[in-house]
């Protein structure tokens, strides 16, 4: 078993270990040590990272894992370890710190929304700019609600009130009883009590400040709904906070500078560029239209007529989808009309709904056989790819071929 000096000492940046074992993994190396300072993975905090040094190699940790047995994964430089050798292991104490930082301001903010709105954390975990947690609320979250628990969070953390760690092997009833959470099942003795006088007390397994002061400022990021009554909440603490509030503001600028008008609120700016847009995208399909009118008129011209029914055939540069709609419009306007196009990597058949005596799908069937490739479709439209001959060749073969059915 690793003895886990981060439950002793928080704050401990540097210690001394000896490798119990170790194991290659491709490129990776993993140690397991008689003790540890790094926190592994779990409870919704990422593990620590750091160095493992020892005589002739450094180990750069970047993964920790594990409960009773500690794992410290990451990359070799050196000679190989040996099992039974002296290391020293120092943290990325600034990693480590603002994650506690995270993890003790998440605490606040579930009390506060505990206390505020009756929601039960649901969920919580610490990412590399951000955090979330996920809470039961009934109703539409807004964020006056959010306002209101960031105020009385940050007014917590203004207080500098003292967290403290408690380890018990069986809980008293009063103390079970000021649990924000029901103890799970599936915890052990010794069972770990985080409590913030007056504020929260909650089983918790993370590394946590000594004081709400140290947490910094809280701030909600974003939130909104995940399911029926579950909400997933965004927040950030401390210099994270300050990060990202930065990150968001000069793309706030950037944004509102790349405007035409730049002034603010960037909104109202951006519904002005949604306006335009709309009306761009109605003079885009008017004049749209307009080419459709004048190249259907011209491929009319130039088709052949049997049995009544006017062929057109084009070889097409258009992308699928822009042909599609293109060749849904010619036979849906044209009556007694059969259009085959093929482009680069596609054919697209489709027929007026009028025209009877032959389908779309079984015409592709038939030229599949000669061409190679795949499709479908139904007895008005079909279309394929992947074909082993050359476009041109593939119309010339489904002309013949829809001539001939329509000659039977």
């Amino acid at each position: 078993m690793t003895t886990k000096l981060f439950y002793d000492d928080a704050y401990l940046k540097e210690a001394k270990a000896r490798v119990d074992a170790l194991e290659f993994k491709g490129d990776r190396i993993k140690l397991k040590l008689d003790r540890t300072i790094f926190y592994p993975e779990g409870g919704g905090q990422p593990s620590d990272r750091g160095i493992i040094r020892g005589e002739g190699f450094e180990i750069k940790v970047e993964k920790v894992y594990g409960k009773d047995e500690i794992w410290h994964e990451g990359t070799l430089k050196g000679r190989e370890p040996k099992a039974g050798e002296e290391v020293e292991l120092e943290l990325d104490w600034e990693w480590r710190y603002e994650n506690m930082k995270q993890h003790t301001g998440q605490h606040i903010l579930s009390a506060v929304l505990k206390d505020l709105y009756d929601s039960n954390t649901t969920g919580f975990q610490i990412f590399e700019n951000y955090n979330k947690i996920e809470i039961d609320f009934d109703g539409k979250l807004t964020w006056e609600h959010i306002l209101k628990a960031e105020i009385r969070a940050n007014e917590i953390v203004s207080k500098d009130l003292p967290v403290e760690i408690e380890f018990y092997n069986e809980l008293p009833e009063d103390l079970r009883n000021q649990l924000r959470k029901d103890l799970s099942d599936k915890v052990k003795p010794p069972i770990r009590i985080v409590r913030i006088p007056g504020v929260d007390v909650i089983p918790c397994g993370g590394t946590h400040v000594k004081s709400t002061g140290e947490v910094g400022f809280i701030k909600v990021v974003n939130f909104y709904k995940k399911s029926k009554n579950i909400w997933r909440i965004e927040f950030v603490c401390g210099n994270r906070a300050l990060r990202y509030l930065n990150e968001l503001l000069e793309d706030y600028w950037k944004s509102l500078d790349e405007m035409p008008n730049k002034n603010r609120p960037l909104v109202e700016r951006v519904k002005d560029l949604k306006n335009e847009i709309e009306k761009l995208e109605e003079e885009k399909k008017a004049l749209r239209l307009e080419l459709w009118e004048w190249k259907a008129k011209a491929l009319l011209n130039e088709s052949e007529e049997v049995e009544g029914i006017k062929i057109v055939s084009t070889v097409e540069e258009l992308d699928m989808k822009d042909a599609q709609a293109f060749v849904v419009y010619l036979v849906d306007k044209n009556p007694n009309t059969i259009a085959l196009v093929v482009g680069r990597n596609y054919v697209i058949f489709a027929k007026n709904r009028e025209v009877e005596g032959i389908s779309m799908r079984e015409l592709l069937t038939e030229v599949l056989k000669e061409t190679g490739g795949g499709g479908g479709g139904s007895k008005v439209l079909a279309k394929g790819g992947g074909f082993r001959v050359e476009p041109e060749k593939v119309l010339e073969i489904a002309k013949e071929k829809l001539k001939r059915l329509l000659q039977v």
